[in-house]
């Protein structure tokens, strides 16, 4: 594969009484897979110290069909749009070991300083690294691939 890819498993409690995904963990997953994401392209200590910081500004979720509890979901994270100050990522589920994608997530951020809050332009070497991407890294918290 040569997208990131993370895996993850659906653990009992993230589920409804059908043992189904509740669909605003999608978020919560997201987001996980998003700094893992960041981590991958180098920028696990920026993000530990806080001296890379960006905000949400918005989320578009469209889910195709459920995850399950207990089934591990290879989420995928790629960069989208690079903007001034902003920057989207597109974020797609499969289920590990299916092509078919269940739901994709939208997520537009921007850049802010870590200081004041307010809007600042993406750091050359940020862009850079987001232009590149993670192509053929995988994270496994899931314990799939072992």
């Amino acid at each position: 594969m040569s997208r990131f890819r993370y895996f993850l498993r659906a653990r009992y409690s993230e589920c409804d009484a059908q043992k189904v995904v509740f669909n605003a963990r999608y978020a919560d997953y997201t987001d996980v897979a998003t700094a893992e994401y960041f981590r991958a392209l180098g920028y696990e200590k920026e993000m530990q110290i806080g001296e890379l910081d960006f905000q949400l500004v918005k989320q578009t979720t469209e889910w195709r069909a459920p995850a399950r509890y207990d089934q591990v979901l290879e989420i995928s994270v790629s960069t989208k749009h690079l903007g001034n100050t902003s920057f989207t990522l597109a974020t797609e589920f499969r289920i590990a070991g299916e092509e078919r994608v269940i739901v994709t997530v939208e997520t537009v951020y921007v850049h802010v300083d870590h200081h004041t809050l307010q809007k600042s332009p993406l750091p050359a070497p940020l862009r850079s690294a987001m232009e590149r991407g993670a192509s053929n890294v995988t994270i496994d918290h899931a314990a799939y691939l072992a």
